[in-house]
């Protein structure tokens, strides 16, 4: 099992000092990989649905829309940082023109000597997609889809072309090369039948967020289904489903007191070291080989976030490597 701990591109964790003190620590404590979230305008007024809470609210850290843009941090945290991979999580595919996006994630491969990792999501927020003019918000999946068959087109083939719906080229020369042989592991976030048939066809994994209210992760036994009907899926497409790595977010993490759901049971990853230890388990058994952890509980607190790292580290991790 591969740990993630994340660099918010937000509010106060975005201050250039908070970044590199989380992410020099984060690897000074033995974490594999960091992550750093994606929005590049906020738009004043939000109707879209957010997926990830009950009442469909996007207010995430009292959020005021001060956002870093994610490709610049990443390329700052490849100098930053010397041994952790490197994690967009998720980048909303369709934001960006695809070959320039290419180009970018090209460049923090090179620039970080191979330790670029791209979760790819479709996005949700409509009101986003339409600030930034980009193609129809209902056509995103598509997009997505598009789009990442154009950057292994850029990424891979000596004289690449390409003809599709939404962007074409022919005649060029796309150079350097990712250091990543044949391409950066592109991990497709969502928890969608349709997400998962993406991951299928165009992606190196399967990276959800464990409390979709529509598509539960949250319990073993859920994850294990999932897990499941992925391979289904694999078998469907005829591929072998151990080409398929397994990752998953979680967002609530927190190690100083147990939370309890509607349905009276602890939520896992809450709680006592043991239990989560005992969390982290159940889902590697399940499938699981890296995990994403939220340590954001305090949210205006690097310090307190710094400091539920390095207990993990110290008093979790050992427990469910013994």
């Amino acid at each position: 099992m591969e740990y993630a701990f994340g660099t918010l591109a937000q509010g106060v964790f975005a201050q250039p000092d908070n970044i590199s003190l989380i992410a020099l620590k984060g690897e000074e404590f033995g974490f594999e990989m960091m992550w750093v979230n994606d929005h590049i305008i906020m738009p004043s007024s939000i109707n879209s649905r957010y997926p990830y809470t009950e009442d469909g609210k996007f207010n995430e850290f009292g959020d005021s829309g001060d956002y870093l843009e994610q490709l610049t941090v990443l390329s700052y945290l490849a100098s930053e940082t010397s041994t952790v991979k490197l994690l967009a999580s998720v980048m909303v595919v369709p934001y960006r023109d695809p070959i320039l996006t290419a180009k970018i994630l090209s460049s923090i491969d090179v620039l970080s000597k191979g330790r670029l990792l791209l979760g790819c999501g479709a996005g949700w927020m409509q009101e986003e997609f339409e600030v930034l003019e980009r193609p129809p918000y209902k056509e995103r999946g598509s997009v997505t889809e598009e789009y990442i068959r154009i950057f292994k087109n850029l990424w891979t083939e000596q004289s690449p072309s390409f003809v599709g719906q939404y962007a074409s080229y022919s005649d060029i020369v796309f150079e350097p090369k990712p250091v990543q042989i044949p391409h950066p592991p592109i991990w497709i976030g969502g928890e969608s039948r349709a997400a998962r048939e993406r991951v299928v066809r165009v992606g190196n994994g399967w990276f959800p967020i464990i409390d979709n209210p529509r598509y539960r992760l949250d319990t073993p036994e859920l994850f294990t289904k999932g897990v499941e009907s992925l391979k289904r899926l694999s078998t469907n497409y005829n591929r072998d489903p151990k080409t398929v790595e397994i990752a998953f977010a979680v967002n609530l993490y927190d190690d100083t007191r147990a939370h309890i759901g509607d349905d009276g049971r602890r939520k896992v990853f809450t709680g006592t070291h043991e239990q989560i230890a005992s969390d982290i388990i159940e889902y590697k058994n399940a499938g699981a080989q890296a995990m994403m952890l939220g340590f954001t509980v305090d949210r205006q607190s690097p310090n307190a976030t710094i400091e539920q790292m390095h207990r993990f580290s110290e008093s979790v991790r050992p427990l469910v490597e013994t």
